[in-house]
């Protein structure tokens, strides 16, 4: 669930990692979009698109090819977390754009779009351009949001779902929920159902009051966790044979609830969301929570086996 402030504090230490995992106590600027205000945030691709009900949301997609990939950021993550990354020679320093960044590299090869949020702000500390909705929010919620972007953008089907932290509860319920969409599926460093179970009681309610605190009435994104581990628990399983990924941090981080570490039940998390998906777990990742911005050709080499498996799918 990385915000905007993690990402800039990739390499600055544990405890920054921590603190923007927690939903990154983000203040700042409240996101917000007034009609028409849409802007191309850098390179002339991204473009609003009318979902209904009077919203629009900001969408960037790139390249050419099937299947489409889908890119889904943490929380509070807008989608330059895709189009940016860190770097270890400076550390602290603000991630900056580069072609070897996942949305670029990945586009190389297929199609990929990401996209900003409700309550998500941009690495820059500025408000996306996505319409704001009320908080606390739900992984069905994103994916209602995800799927109507999709649709009104005409991007087409069948999609690769890539997501990260928070993203991932979205990724995961989509691909349950729409599996004739769906072609493939990565996790990085994905938030996991199951970590309200690897959790100590204590542990996992002190988190949950954290994050419901983050829910200061200006719009930010905040999920609703226990809503979202309700929905995916509800749903159904992941097709027999679907490609996918989970790709875990190796540089231990800790959400600083509860008493002891949570490293460990992280880690158990992990390996049973991996078992769950029936995916291919990576570990060896020399990195942090932020993954993405950190190891972005790792990111890229994960997805594009995906899609590569898909591919051979489809042929058969």
């Amino acid at each position: 669930m990385f915000g905007r402030r993690l990402v800039r504090a990739r390499h600055v230490s544990a405890a920054a990692v921590t603190l923007a995992f927690s939903l990154a106590l983000c203040a700042g600027a409240a996101p917000g979009v007034a009609p028409g205000a849409a802007r191309d945030d850098g390179d002339g691709r991204a473009r609003p698109v009318d979902i209904g009900g009077g919203r629009r949301v900001l969408l960037d997609c790139r390249g050419s090819g099937s299947p489409t990939v889908v890119l889904v950021s943490g929380a509070r993550g807008a989608s330059d977390e895709w189009t940016h990354i860190a770097d270890a020679a400076r550390p602290g320093a603000d991630p900056e754009p580069d072609p070897s960044a996942v949305l670029p590299e990945v586009a190389r090869s297929t199609r990929v779009c990401a996209y900003d949020r409700p309550g998500t702000t941009r690495l820059d500390g500025t408000p996306n351009r996505s319409t704001p909705v009320t908080q606390p929010t739900t992984a069905a919620a994103g994916v209602g949001d995800l799927r109507a972007a999709l649709a009104a953008a005409g991007e087409h089907p069948p999609y690769v779902l890539v997501g990260a932290s928070w993203g991932a509860m979205i990724a995961s319920l989509f691909a349950r929920t729409e599996p004739a969409r769906t072609a493939g599926l990565v996790t990085v460093d994905g938030a996991s159902p199951f970590l309200e179970d690897t959790l100590t009681p204590a542990q996992w309610s002190a988190w949950m009051d954290k994050v419901r605190a983050m829910d200061t009435g200006k719009g930010l994104e905040t999920p609703d966790y226990p809503a979202a581990v309700r929905e995916l628990r509800g749903a159904p399983a992941l097709p027999q044979g679907l490609p996918a990924v989970v790709l875990t941090s190796d540089h231990p981080w800790d959400l600083s609830v509860g008493g002891g570490s949570t490293w460990p039940a992280w880690l158990a998390a992990q390996r049973r969301l991996a078992e769950d998906l029936r995916a291919r777990h990576v570990t060896d990742t020399d990195s942090g929570h932020g993954i993405a911005v950190e190891q972005p050709r790792l990111v890229a080499r994960a997805i594009h086996d995906v899609v590569e498996q898909a591919r051979a799918g489809q042929e058969r």
